[in-house]
């Protein structure tokens, strides 16, 4: 019986999405309808480098389907949702630009014309959900375009130059880390680096420094203070990528925010704690749960920002 009531569940999934595209039907993404209410949508979006519309990473060796596993709490909920493969990923691989033309406003653009398809297939309300850097990317494009409301999920607090540099200097000798320092503030300025050191040219080749550039100028907190709509920001405690400091930071920018902090849950948002070692499996484990408390406020909010 439950095996039977599970591939219900997974045939009603599969009968309710859709794939559609935008930009000439070169981005690529999964339309799913979950009740009704042909007006209110949840538009998920995922994180950094090749993270796909489920939040896997491409190439990797297992799936963690944090993303898939929200939409379809969502859907279950009888809220539509929209998760797309951004450019040079998945589905949209097809449509990946050249390093050197790279933007940070390029997500935010693409961003941007999923929206304007929302709106002409009649979703009036809504509500992104951005994860990990697709928070920022959600940010930005909240300000620019009409939503209903903003879900910042595992964002960073801090311009991306002062992560960098945090991440890298107990990995770096002293040497090597000055000269990196000096690197990131040269683009900080908007200057490119003709000539990165060879043991540094992976981070800051010169085919890479335009997009750095245009993504150390942004500012997370201020880019959410920006932001006119209702705003909950949702921090995990053991998240090893995102720190519950960064979710502070962009609450106190964003005045009227909610903020939730969650006990236990890590980066690919589920309940777990320890060292990466630790955390490391749930990051390829697709039997693993979303945390439950994610979900409640997650739909909560969804459902508020609807009624206003």
């Amino acid at each position: 019986m439950k095996l039977f009531s599970l591939l219900l569940i997974l045939l009603t999934s599969f009968l309710h999405a859709k794939e559609v595209s935008v930009q000439n039907e070169t981005l690529k993404g999964e339309l799913t309808l979950g009740g009704t209410d042909k007006s209110l949508i949840a538009f998920i979006i995922s994180g950094s480098g090749p993270t796909d519309r489920d939040g896997n990473t491409v190439g990797s060796p297992g799936k963690n389907n944090s993303l898939l596993y929200l939409s379809n709490f969502l859907n279950k909920e009888c809220i539509s949702t929209l998760r797309v493969d951004k450019r040079g990923v998945g589905a949209s691989a097809s449509v990946a630009v050249k390093e050197a033309d790279l933007r940070f406003t390029t997500y935010v653009d693409d961003v941007g014309h999923w929206i304007d398809f929302l709106k002409k297939r009649g979703y009036s309300k809504i509500v992104l959900i951005g994860h990990s850097e697709g928070a920022l990317v959600a940010t930005l494009a909240a300000s620019s375009k009409p939503v209903n409301g903003l879900i910042s999920i595992s964002g960073a607090g801090r311009p991306a130059s002062v992560v960098i540099k945090e991440q890298l200097q107990p990995k770096l000798p002293k040497e090597l880390y000055t000269q990196a320092e000096n690197i990131i503030s040269s683009l900080e300025k908007g200057e490119i680096v003709k000539d990165p050191p060879a043991s540094l040219n992976s981070l800051f080749r010169p085919s890479v420094q335009p997009y750095m550039i245009s993504w150390f100028k942004i500012d997370p907190a201020k880019a959410l203070s920006e932001v006119k709509v209702p705003i909950l920001i949702i921090q995990g405690s053991t998240d090893l990528q995102t720190s519950v400091e960064d979710a502070k930071l962009l609450h106190a920018s964003a005045k009227d925010s909610e903020l939730l902090i969650i006990k236990g849950m890590n980066h690919v948002l589920k309940e777990i704690e320890g060292d990466l070692n630790t955390q490391l499996p749930s990051y390829l484990d697709p039997t693993l749960p979303l945390q439950k408390e994610l979900e409640a406020k997650v739909l909560d909010f969804i459902e508020k920002s609807a009624n206003k």
